[in-house]
């Protein structure tokens, strides 16, 4: 069976990378979000992430899994 890989980025993933808390993982979702002018019900994904953060699609895709 085929695994599926996801694309999209939640606050839990966030929490995972930067070890803080899930309210500050809202926070920098929603001012991430922003800086990108998405609207509010349109997702993150790994690579807007990673050109936010300076890391490696990889490396996020490693600590999400």
């Amino acid at each position: 069976m085929k695994s599926i890989n996801r694309i999209c980025i939640y606050p839990k993933d966030i929490m995972l990378l930067t070890g803080k808390s899930e309210r500050y993982s809202r926070t920098l979702l929603r001012k991430i979000k922003a800086g990108l002018k998405k609207e509010e019900h349109q997702l993150l994904t790994i690579s807007e992430l990673s050109t936010y953060f300076g890391i490696s699609q990889e490396e996020i895709s490693k600590v999400i899994r």
